[in-house]
C-alpha cells in the first residue's frame, strides 16, 4: 500500500495500479491527481468535500466512481453530482482494495450544532497491512486488526485527551497524523508529540506525511 498526504484529511491511497482517493476537501491540495478508480467521502463537511473542485476532478478522472455517506450523496445530488451511498458493514472493492465503511455520527461539535452522518473508512490491502480513516469520529470499531491509523490532531470537535484515548482503544501498529489544517507547525508539532508519547504504553511509531510524498508500507 502507497499513502500520499495531500492535506489536512486528504489520502491517496495506492495498491498497484488501483488508486482512491478519502476526503478531497477546501483544505487539501489535491491539483492534478489523475487515474483515479473512486473517491471515498467519510462526510458532508467542505472541509472533507470540495462542491466547487469535485466535478473537475471527475472530469480528470473519467470513469471513477464516488462513494460517499448518505447524507453526503443527497447534498451531492443538490449540486448536480452523482454519488453510490455507502453503508457501515458493506464493502466496496475496488480492484485490489476492500474498503469498508464503519461508524454512524460525527462527533459532537457543541450543543447547539445538530450531528450529522459520518462513515470512517476501514481499507485493506490484499497481501497488506489495513488503514482506518475515521473521518470526524472517534467511537467507530473498525472491526479488525490496524495496521495504520489516521488519527485527526487537531479539531473544534476533539481535544487532544480524546485523541490519544481512540488511539489507545483502537491499537494500531502505527499512526498517520490528519486533520491538521487549523495548526500552526509549532502547534503542530506539540500535538504530534501528545500522540507520539501516549498514544500506546511506551509510545507509537508515528509516520507523518506531511511532505506530501507518496510513502510504501
Amino acid at each position: 500500500m502507497r499513502l500520499t498526504h495531500l492535506g489536512h484529511s486528504c489520502l491517496l491511497v495506492e495498491s498497484g495500479d488501483d488508486r482512491v482517493l478519502l476526503d478531497p476537501g477546501t483544505f487539501s491540495d489535491f491539483d492534478g491527481v489523475t487515474r483515479l478508480d473512486a473517491f471515498f467521502i467519510t462526510h458532508q463537511h467542505a472541509d472533507h468535500v470540495d462542491v466547487a473542485k469535485l466535478p473537475g476532478l471527475l472530469a480528470a478522472n473519467p470513469g471513477s466512481s464516488v462513494y460517499a455517506e448518505p447524507q453526503t450523496v443527497r447534498a451531492l445530488a443538490e449540486q448536480g453530482i452523482t454519488a453510490n451511498e455507502t453503508a457501515a458493514g458493506r464493502h466496496v472493492e475496488v480492484g485490489g482494495l476492500r474498503v469498508t465503511p464503519v461508524g454512524e455520527l460525527h462527533a459532537v461539535i457543541h450543543e447547539f450544532l445538530p450531528r450529522i452522518g459520518n462513515l470512517g473508512l476501514v481499507i485493506s490491502e490484499q497481501e497488506g497491512p489495513t488503514l482506518f480513516h475515521p473521518g470526524d469520529a472517534l467511537d467507530a470499531d473498525p472491526g479488525v486488526p490496524v495496521d495504520l491509523l489516521g488519527v485527526p490532531l487537531n479539531a473544534p470537535w476533539c481535544a487532544v485527551k480524546e485523541t490519544i484515548a481512540f488511539v489507545r482503544r483502537v491499537q494500531p501498529a502505527a499512526v498517520i497524523p490528519i486533520h491538521d489544517a487549523l495548526l500552526t507547525a509549532p502547534a503542530r508539532a506539540m500535538y504530534l508529540k501528545h500522540v507520539a508519547d501516549f498514544g500506546l504504553e511506551g509510545g507509537v511509531t508515528v509516520h507523518d506525511l506531511a511532505t506530501g510524498d507518496a510513502t510504501d508500507f
